[in-house]
């Protein structure tokens, strides 16, 4: 159906029973801003957003709940763009909607700073929930947002009240259904019974290189319902099968649900629909004349039609007496269970308890603890009083210690419990983890060892770039975890992690350090990840040597020699108690050294200069590095002229005393290389 002018201004609606008419010219105004910003911005994807409108106009006319006046509101349905390449689809969408997207915003599209960059980058306060564009990851964050929902829903809809009871809707594309990360967390959600999801899979069976039919020969209506989910498919074109499929999806009260919709790239081209050259590239000037010339369109340049706006303006309306009637409902809910009103203010606000270091344990000096070990029995404590930490691991909850002993494992039939499962799945548990995250009102952890953060650092990239509270737990951290070999003994995955912009990473250097640890991750309003041990590790003499609450500052001197330094040794881990009993042993050679404990590089650099330089004073050139692992990245810190103890190579299977010998990593060893370097620094100079 074309649109004439008069239909701008004379087609009826409201707000239960929304027209064909209606629908087609919502689904018109998407489809011509979508094109409209793409020709303008020289760059994007017009194709997907062409051939998902009538999609877009049916949920956002008909089912979507959402408040833009409260873009927060707790019960608000999500909508996950996971192909984030078709972003004009959604910023139109939300500019429509009456969300803080204005016209000269779409205008902005793909520019610098602008709220409309090429992929989605979250903002809820403008409707965006989830960073996507690498394609998998939405998917991914709407299964942990689903399992967000689940657990609150058993903590806070209680007698009638429900909170707690909208839906996750989601686009996802071939190249989504490609990814193994939407295996990975199709199986989890299926296996869970996550039945608030309800994703349409746009189907239009291109790819930038082409059609599918290139590497894409899935059935994928049977490796869904395999995966416990049900599945529909239907026209995506056509407006009443797109209804008829989501109301039958709001249904399903045991499975999530997959609508498979066959649509057409770039509908309405008349050159370019269905084929992979409106995937990545604008249409071009002749070709957008053309589309419009097709739907009858008139307006100038990002106009929208007085019916659409009317018609959003109407769905506001609604939007907001929904909202006030929760409103109302929470406030009758607050009146009946204040003790459950209370707790979802401090879930909700993420804050923490003042008083958590009066809780720590305390190790007693020279006991020889994994700091896995510690990290386990600060977590029992931690479940206690951080009511809304919930996590697990991907299947290596005994090796990592990430079990909260006392509160059961989530499954199908009891989401009112804290400890998940993930499966071998580490790149949807990092995934999941960001979708917790995002929802509110949780805060996730997630158990594996160090060298498998390589299977989920595309979802911990995009955590960092949410800034998403999420706390990693990597155990088994250096070659020294022993038997297991190469394969497992992470070398470079320290450096890889700490050049991650926004994640603040902690390596502790004992037991005690750990509890802090733990505290630095739960204070952060960024991602963490708390590196630790497999292998035992001596616990410092705090009596002797620096307090271990030091290790918030970042950086620490752990040990100091009353005069100058000669040297000053950096080091992290389970390597500073080797350092310190390197410094002992220097001492007796009447060398003066420091060992500084660079447990967190993000932390150390945020402190004032003074204070960093009282740590590792510019003027003592001669420094060592110990760490057993990559030395890319320390130069930083130690300088152009340092000796690096460190590790260039994979390791070994052996018990790791013996690798510790055999890769000089012993006290012998190090401090006969210290004291060499010295020398000939001295003969140097």
């Amino acid at each position: 159906m074309g649109a004439d002018k008069n239909m701008y201004h004379s087609v009826e609606y409201d707000r239960i029973q929304v027209s064909e008419s209606v629908l087609k010219l919502v689904s018109d105004t998407i489809k011509v801003l979508a094109i409209d910003m793409v020709e303008r911005a020289k760059s994007g994807h017009p194709g997907a957003p062409m051939g998902l409108s009538d999609i877009a106009s049916v949920l956002w006319c008909k089912f979507i709940k959402v408040n833009p006046e409260k873009p927060n509101w707790y019960n608000r349905d999500r909508f996950i763009l996971s192909a984030g390449h078709a972003s004009a689809l959604l910023y139109s969408v939300l500019h429509l909607a009456g969300f803080n997207i204005t016209k000269q915003d779409l205008m902005n599209f793909r520019q610098w700073k602008s709220k409309t960059p090429g992929h989605p980058e979250y903002d809820p306060e403008i409707g965006i929930e989830t960073t996507t564009g690498p394609l998998g990851q939405g998917f991914a964050v709407g299964v942990g947002m689903a399992i967000a929902k689940r657990i609150l829903t058993e903590i806070f809809n209680k007698n009638g009240f429900e909170l707690i009871n909208h839906y996750i809707y989601g686009i996802v594309s071939d190249g989504d259904l490609m990814e193994g990360i939407s295996y990975e967390s199709s199986s989890i959600a299926g296996h869970l019974g996550l039945s608030e999801i309800i994703y349409i899979y746009d189907s239009n069976r291109v790819t930038i290189d082409g059609s599918t039919d290139l590497t894409f020969s899935d059935d994928v209506r049977k490796r869904f319902e395999s995966s416990g989910w049900y599945v529909l498919e239907i026209d995506g074109h056509d407006f009443k099968e797109i209804e008829q499929a989501v109301e039958e999806a709001r249904n399903q009260k045991e499975k999530p649900s997959l609508i498979i919709a066959h649509t057409k790239i770039g509908k309405d081209s008349p050159t370019k629909e269905g084929t992979s050259k409106c995937h990545g590239a604008p249409l071009g000037e002749e070709e957008v004349k053309a589309v419009k010339q097709k739907l009858g369109w008139t307006l100038e340049e990002f106009e929208v039609p007085q019916v659409v706006k009317d018609f959003f303006a109407s769905r506001r309306e609604y939007w907001k007496n929904e909202y006030q009637k929760w409103e109302m409902e929470f406030g009758r809910f607050c009146e009946k269970y204040p003790t459950l009103a209370e707790k979802w203010s401090l879930f909700f606000s993420k804050s923490i308890p003042s008083d958590l270091e009066n809780y720590f344990p305390k190790y007693e000096a020279g006991k020889k603890v994994a700091t896995r070990i510690a990290s386990e029995e600060v977590l029992q404590i931690l479940a206690e009083k951080v009511q809304n930490l919930v996590g697990g691991s991907a299947d290596l909850a005994e090796s990592v210690k990430t079990i909260m002993k006392k509160y059961g494992f989530v499954s199908k039939s009891n989401f009112a419990a804290r400890n998940i499962h993930f499966g071998v799945r580490e790149h949807a548990m990092g995934g999941i983890l960001n979708g917790i995250a995002l929802y509110g009102g949780l805060i996730p952890y997630g158990g594996t060892f160090l060298v498998f953060s390589d299977y989920m650092r595309p979802a911990i990239r995009i955590a960092c770039l949410m800034k998403a509270k999420v706390i990693y737990l990597f155990s088994h951290d250096s070659v020294f975890l022993g038997e297991d070999g190469p394969t497992h003994q992470p070398v470079e995955h320290l450096a890889s992690l700490r050049a991650i912009p926004n994640l603040v990473v902690i390596r502790p250097a004992d037991a005690n350090e750990v509890p802090y640890a733990w505290k630095i991750a739960l204070d952060q309003k960024r991602p963490v990840a708390i590196i630790l041990t497999r292998q035992e590790v001596e616990v410092i003499d705090r009596k002797k040597y620096a307090d271990a609450s030091l290790v918030k500052k970042g950086g620490y001197v752990v040990a100091k020699s009353s005069q100058k330094p000669d040297v000053i040794i950096l080091s992290s881990g389970s390597e500073v108690s080797v350092s310190i009993k390197v410094h002992e042993e220097l001492l007796k050679n009447n060398v003066a050294s420091w060992v500084v404990n660079l447990a967190s590089w993000e932390i150390f650099d945020e402190q004032d200069e003074k204070y960093k330089e009282s740590v590792i004073p510019t003027g003592v050139r001669n420094r060592v590095v110990i760490e057993a692992g990559s030395s890319f990245g320390w130069a930083k810190y130690a300088g152009p002229d340092a000796l690096y103890i460190t590790i260039e190579e994979f390791g070994h299977s052996a018990p790791y005393k013996v690798i510790q010998e055999k890769m000089g990593f012993t006290v012998e060893k190090i401090t006969q290389k210290v004291l060499s370097h010295i020398s000939s620094r001295r003969q140097a100079t």
